[in-house]
């Protein structure tokens, strides 16, 4: 009976020392800047949209 409290301290000590050696990864990623430019987009829009209001309405201009 007094082998079971040394078995177990050494197995905790073991545990302890495998936790100890295990590698850490760290990622670090930087910030990306991204630069666009929506006007394109916007105009493309406003012109779908003008084209579908003159068709609603021919006598506009």
């Amino acid at each position: 009976m007094t082998r079971k409290p040394l078995t177990v301290a050494l197995l905790g000590l073991a545990f302890v020392g495998v936790a100890a050696c295990t590698p850490t990864i760290r990622l670090q990623v930087d910030p990306i800047q991204i630069y666009a430019k929506l006007d394109a987009d916007v105009r493309v829009r406003l012109d779908k949209e003008l084209q579908d209001l003159l068709v609603e309405n021919p006598n506009l201009f």
